[in-house]
């Protein structure tokens, strides 16, 4: 079934995960305002930017479509009167600029739809809302016993994926939800394959993989539907939000930070390692894990959108994860993204930075062990530790597992070795890019340690020493020059002299003694 159109041959698909920068590098005044041109750039390559026009009024529409987050973002203030001044002028630029700075650092909102369309337009145009109902309803035509309750806006992080709110014609009180989702930059699946595997995944059963109810994928797409609960994810009881709420709102600015209980952490952290492991043997690739991925059925995590990797969508971590090589395959993103979900367990908030420095004090000294192996500097530059290591660590090898479901997940041979070869596909595409950053920190880090003052004094010194020597060698030469003209008669050759010997009468009348023929002082000469 085509519920979409597929899209031109040999289209480029975005990553979305790539951070853009954002630097204002003019103002000019025009007869009733001011229009600041910024240079935004995509990713570390300068080749990739492109120019924007902004005036004040168009970064206060950002400001109030970001106020759903409830941060207090630093927007400098509006002003009626001497706004055109040009010391004033200087100063608004100044304080825009730190609001671009805040906004496109900040892992949640830079991801935004609203932010992505302020710096980037040309590439966010499309109104990803309408092209879902838009396909939605065309699902339907062919599958009538469904029946969309409402859209769920913004529920979740991503621009091209879209969630509604479905039920059962025929079962009006069962909720369920609704995903649809552009395909990604990592899709390498064949249209068959991807068709085929993503109808797989109603087949899968495991204690802690969340059931797929109905899945459809076509050249250009996907469609997924599940179980809808109340209850919401892993993520939804750690900031103690309500599921449907829009992701700027639940996550952001959570208004009581608290992480889990021991034993909570102890038993959720066990079964998602539990269901990595399987994967990972089933030759299923993921890295998609994160805390809004996880969903919670009473005491149970359950693991959500498996199709994401199919798809080819980047990873929620993507930009922190990109940055370091040794982090360079699904397991080892899978592991490193189950380090932001237990620092996020324990502490109830995301790590302010990666690598982590220092952990606060912990319910348990296991707890800072396993994020230790992660998180820190030096887990950046090992590598990341096995899933199958992590679970022998003390926090999790205790931990009794109760459900007695028996896992069923049958992946066709000739299937698997689609995956693996797109597994390796997605492995070099971030191996690529994971140089590309490697290539530009070395850059950067040069062109610091070539402009710092320790550096700048160090040239100065050596300029100066280098004058020195040239001054002093030039002294040289001029007293050997100004020696030998004294020497020398009118062009012709004079006989030696003994030190004996009287000094000749100078045709001048001029009589030198010896102190008038040494080399002349090199502090005179300058």
């Amino acid at each position: 079934m085509a519920f979409m159109e597929k899209p031109p041959a040999g289209k480029v698909l975005l990553d979305d995960t790539v951070p853009l920068t954002a630097q204002i590098e003019a103002s000019q005044s025009l007869h009733s305002h001011t229009e600041y041109i910024i240079r935004v750039q995509r990713g570390v390559s300068a080749e990739n930017s492109w120019q924007i026009v902004r005036r004040y009024s168009d970064f206060d529409l950002l400001n109030n479509s970001l106020q759903i987050s409830t941060l207090s973002l630093p927007l400098p203030p509006k002003k009626l009167i001497g706004n055109m001044e040009r010391e004033f002028i200087a100063e608004r630029q100044k304080g825009l600029q730190a609001y671009l700075d805040v906004i496109t650092t900040h892992h949640i909102l830079s991801n935004c739809e609203v932010v992505k369309k302020f710096l980037d337009p040309n590439s966010y145009s499309v109104n990803y809302t309408e092209i879902a109902l838009q396909h939605v309803s065309m699902f339907f035509r062919s599958e009538p016993k469904w029946e969309v309750v409402e859209p769920l806006k913004d529920i979740g992080w991503r621009i091209r994926k879209k969630y509604f709110l479905m039920k059962i014609k025929n079962q009006p009180k069962e909720r369920l939800v609704l995903s649809w989702a552009d395909l990604g930059p990592d899709k390498y699946l064949s249209d068959k394959d991807l068709q085929y595997a993503v109808k797989l995944l109603s087949s899968c059963s495991h204690p802690y993989i969340y059931k797929v109810t109905f899945a459809i994928a076509n050249e250009s797409s996907a469609l997924v539907i599940r179980p809808f609960s109340e209850k919401g994810t892993l993520k939804d009881l750690i900031y103690k939000a309500k599921p449907k709420e829009p992701f700027l709102k639940k996550y952001c600015n959570p208004k009581k930070i608290q992480g889990l209980e021991l034993q909570q952490i102890k038993t959720y952290g066990r079964q998602i390692l539990e269901v990595l492991k399987f994967l990972h043997e089933k030759g299923f690739p993921y890295g998609h894990l994160h805390s809004a991925n996880v969903m919670l059925d009473g005491d149970t995590c359950k693991l959500l959108d498996l199709e994401n990797s199919l798809l080819g969508l980047p990873s929620f971590y993507r930009s922190y994860f990109s940055q370091f090589r040794k982090i360079n395959t699904l397991e080892g993103v899978d592991v490193h993204c189950f380090g932001h979900l237990l620092f996020e367990m324990t502490y109830g908030r995301p790590p302010d930075t990666i690598p982590v420095e220092s952990f606060a004090p912990a319910p348990s000294v296991f707890v800072v062990s396993v994020l230790e192996s992660i998180l820190t500097c030096e887990a950046m530059k090992n590598g990341m530790p096995t899933v199958s290591r992590l679970l022998q660590m003390p926090l999790f090898s205790d931990v009794l597992l109760t459900n007695s479901e028996k896992p069923q997940f049958k992946v066709p041979t000739k299937l698997k070795e689609a995956l693996k070869i797109s597994k390796e596909c997605i492995e070099k595409r971030l191996t690529e890019e994971q140089k590309l950053f490697h290539q530009h920190r070395r850059l950067t880090r040069a062109q610091s340690h070539h402009g710092s003052e320790e550096e700048k004094k160090k040239r100065k010194i050596l300029a100066r020493k280098k004058s020195k020597r040239s001054a002093y060698e030039s002294g040289e030469e001029h007293s050997a020059k100004y020696s030998n003209s004294n020497n020398s008669g009118s062009g012709a050759s004079s006989p030696l002299t003994s030190p004996s010997s009287p000094t000749p009468p100078s045709t001048s009348g001029i009589k030198f003694t010896a102190s008038d023929l040494l080399p002349i002082p090199f502090n005179t000469l300058f």
